[in-house]
């Protein structure tokens, strides 16, 4: 009788209301060896979470960074995002998931799974029901049967 192989968990999280050692901590916790940050733009008023501040203090860490920038949401979905409209955004980002360079970065996620490597997608919101990153999640738990653990770190 053959071994069914247990299926992979893909982590998500947001850094919303949260410091980054509260970020870091629940990654470590969760055995996280990858984060893919799937921000349009990688950058962020809060200290921090920039793309290089947070890849070096991921590195230090021992946990992998990778930008996926076409798995972000454009800028006319982070403006319905900001006004509440998540019916908007999700027309929005379905779309966008269609594109070249979206279907790419997802190939490329899809293949990261695949291996087996633990691995977060990280975006801003904490709340994973009004991010994109739940889209993408429900894309790879489809495509690899993934199970989706939505990380939240504590509140600063």
């Amino acid at each position: 009788m053959a071994k069914r192989k247990s299926a992979t968990t893909l982590f998500t999280i947001g850094y919303e209301k949260a410091k980054p050692d509260a970020v870091l901590g629940e990654l470590k916790r969760a055995m996280v060896k990858l984060l893919i940050d799937t921000r349009a733009v990688a950058a962020s008023r809060r200290p921090g979470f920039s793309k290089k501040a947070l890849a070096a203090s991921l590195d230090e860490a021992g946990i992998g960074y990778l930008h996926l920038q076409k798995l972000g949401t454009p800028e006319a979905g982070r403006q319905a995002a900001r006004a509440g409209d998540l019916d908007t955004l999700w027309h929005i980002y379905a779309r966008h998931l269609k594109t070249p360079g979206a279907i790419e970065e997802m190939d490329e996620l899809i293949s990261i799974v695949n291996s087996g490597q633990s691995v977060c997608l990280l975006c801003y919101e904490r709340d994973p029901a009004q991010c994109h990153r739940s889209r993408i999640a429900e894309v790879v738990q489809a495509r690899t049967g993934a199970r989706i653990d939505n990380l939240i770190p504590a509140l600063f």
